[in-house]
């Protein structure tokens, strides 16, 4: 298979990046840049839990700054962030019924609708539940300060369903230069937004207050939205080491619609109707929820550092699938836990060993039901009725030993224990399926890294994880409630040797080859009624090479590329009528290569052209309905003014996405039945903004 040599390619270029990193930096002079002793400044990464150098860290890990996440942007979908970092696939802009589709190294990639497989962290804060899903309706773009990235499986760091992590941070206030910030945004299919945010320190306080308000026609029939999100963090600095701080974060949708997926006819016919049925059900989803969460940190704690988190939140949902039949859901959810850590150090011999330890608790409770309509809408009958619960414990240790100056050894343990139960108070059929699941799983890594330069690194790290189903993919085929009892949690064992350094010329780069085995794959299917319902695969395997490059070539110019190829097959499945045994897994491309070009003038003034290619992927097991690949550019640039002679500035940005309107899919629903696997994107679309800051 073609990536089954990425180890020796990865190999190859290691040792050519050695040799120009030797030759390259011993040969500059002062005005080249800075000479080999001279370290660029330190970039701290905290995802991995254990925050240290970023050049020390043995994972593949990519950080987004406040520029990455804000500059010229709509601030509505994580993937215009998130689209440079090499190894995630996004997909499922514009349908917020069914939220972003998000995936890394092929984890996530089978959920229908929100996030399955990855651990979402906010301000500390889990968004991803005791039984595995997630959603990010509630992310405050608009704040937000810092995403990392750890784009690996990290059960050993976070447990259940983390085949990789987002990180956000959203800032508390102390980085605004100016407050308040006023934005007004508008573009096509009736695009309008519009958000206030207030920040700032005074004494030992400091606060952040984001609130938005987001109305959406939509490129389609049937998929407008209106959504209104407040985030707001204060703290107070105890001494110079104590810290608290509190989070509120409220999120009502009362309208987010689903025109569902079409048929290939269909799309031929009108890419921007909705499926025939969607309209009539008037399908779609309203959501309403509330969290608050408590932060206390101490620097100088027993020696070491100790922090201290706890969050509940509640969640109103309701959703009328784009289907007649048992298609109407609802749920009341309350979600709430916490955990500590604590970070310290020892010196064994000569050698100074670093640690943190800690817990993680969490507890997910769902009175779900399900009613059945008529495809004019109407409901005819209650088909489901159950409270859900899921509670998580883990208890972890990560720890870093330093063989010396250059060579660091790290490893890192971890118990979870996940308990599911599900309460049936439906029994029309006279059968109760009141049932639980318990599950208990150790995981592990253990990596090495070598700083053979002050700004370059090699690294090796092995890790596993596993993933149980989530509620709704333990649902029955055969109608009934309960748990599937024929699916498993899947397991990931995940090996990859990564570089990363920067050269004396400004040229930043990460290279990692990585090697993925699955075993009992959780694969969805759609069924004649229209739900979705899962089944292990027996095994696959996802193999593959991530590359990042970030280049400032002069202080007017950056340029930004990620590339990554892959090869993400089943070694062994037989769902019992067809062998898929070699076929590509379905809705990865092997190819992604996503290219950025900003020119900085004086001032705000900037510019920016982004081109992105994704290659063809298949929407079903068999690989029989193939996607066709695909190139997108998008072009954007703003400015600002002083007004007067006073502090305010007023801002303006303009942005274009789909330049050359090229004709794709914003979304495939893999496995779908009836061929409707198809969401057409928008063409050309325009936006632009105005940001007044006092």
């Amino acid at each position: 298979m073609p990536y089954r040599s990425s180890f020796l390619l990865l190999a190859c270029w290691s040792t050519l990046s050695w040799a120009q990193a030797t030759e390259g930096l011993g040969n500059l002079d002062e005005d080249d840049g800075p000479s080999a002793d001279e370290a660029l400044p330190t970039i701290t990464v905290s995802a991995p839990r254990l925050a240290r150098d970023l050049y020390d860290t043995p994972v593949a890990v990519s950080t987004l700054t406040r520029e990455d996440i804000q500059q010229g942007q709509q601030g509505v979908r994580l993937d215009e962030a998130l689209d440079r970092v090499p190894g995630v696939f996004l997909q499922n802009r514009d349908n917020f019924a069914q939220g972003q589709r998000i995936s890394s190294r092929g984890f996530g990639a089978r959920g229908t609708f929100g996030i399955r497989g990855l651990h979402i962290r906010v301000d500390g804060i889990p968004y991803t539940l005791p039984d595995g899903q997630a959603q990010i309706d509630a992310v405050d773009l608009d704040s937000a300060e810092r995403i990392e990235v750890i784009r690996g499986p990290s059960s050993v760091l976070y447990g259940n369903a983390a085949g990789g992590v987002i990180d956000i941070t959203t800032g508390d206030g102390s980085e605004m230069p100016r407050s308040p910030v006023l934005k007004l945004q508008g573009g096509s299919d009736d695009f309008r937004k519009l958000s206030v945010r207030n920040g700032g320190e005074t004494g030992d306080w400091v606060h952040s207050v984001s609130v938005s308000a987001l109305d959406f026609d939509g490129y389609r029939e049937q998929s407008d939205v209106e959504k209104r999100l407040l985030n707001a963090r204060i703290g107070y600095r105890l001494d110079d080491n104590r810290t608290l701080s509190a989070l509120v974060n409220i999120l009502d949708m009362p309208t987010a619609k689903d025109p569902s997926a079409l048929t290939l006819e269909e799309v031929k016919e009108d890419r921007r109707q909705a499926r025939d049925v969607a309209i009539p059900l008037d399908s779609g989803q309203s959501v309403e929820q509330q969290l608050v969460g408590l932060h206390y940190e101490d620097l100088d704690a027993l020696g070491g550092e100790i922090n201290i988190r706890g969050f509940a939140s509640r969640r109103d949902f309701e959703q009328q699938l784009p289907f007649p039949g048992s298609s109407l859901i609802d749920y009341e959810r309350n979600y709430y836990g916490g955990g500590a850590d604590y970070t310290g150090a020892l010196t064994v011999g000569d050698m100074t060993l670093r640690y943190v330890t800690g817990v993680d608790l969490a507890r997910q409770e769902d009175d779900r039901g399900r009613r059945s309509v008529n495809p004019q809408g109407d409901v005819t009958g209650i088909t489901g009725d159950e409270q859900q619960n899921a509670t998580s414990a883990g208890v972890f240790l990560q720890s870093e030993l330093g063989l010396t100056e250059t060579l660091d050894l790290s490893a890192g343990i971890r118990h979870d224990q996940v308990h599911m139960d599900i309460d049936d108070h439906f029994f029309t059929d006279d059968q109760d399926d009141s049932g639980e699941r318990t599950f208990r799983e150790w995981t592990g890594s253990l990596g090495m890294s070598y700083r053979y330069q002050p700004d370059h690194q090699v690294y090796a790290t092995v890790a596993n994880a596993f993933e149980t189903p989530t509620f709704t993919e333990f649902a029955r085929p055969d109608g009934r409630g309960g748990f599937n009892p024929e699916i498993e949690p899947q397991k990931a064992l995940n090996r990859e040797v990564g570089l990363r350094g920067i050269f004396g010329n400004g040229l930043g780069y990460e290279l990692v080859a990585f090697s993925v085995n699955v075993d009992d794959e959780l694969i969805g299917f759609e069924a004649t009624d229209g739900r979705t319902y899962y089944e292990n695969a027996g095994k696959t395997s996802r193999d593959g090479i991530e590359l990042g490059l970030d280049w400032s070539f002069s202080l007017d110019w950056r340029w930004t590329s990620a590339l990554t190829l892959t090869d993400y097959r089943f070694d062994r499945f037989d769902d019992g009528n067809n062998d898929f045994a070699d076929n590509r897994l379905p809705g990865q491309p092997r190819q992604v290569w996503h290219n950025g070009l900003t020119w900085y003038g004086s001032g705000d003034r900037f510019a920016t052209l982004e081109a992105q290619y994704t290659g063809d992927y298949y929407a079903d097991n068999a690989n029989e309905v193939k996607i066709d690949d695909h190139w997108l550019f998008h072009l954007k640039g703003g400015d600002s003014w002083r007004l007067g002679g006073s502090n305010t500035r007023l801002g303006a940005n303009l942005g274009v996405r789909n330049l050359l309107d090229e004709e794709y899919y914003e979304n495939v629903r893999i496995n779908s039945f009836g061929g409707r696997y198809y969401e057409p994107a928008a063409g050309r679309t325009y936006f632009a903004g105005l940001e007044l800051s006092f």
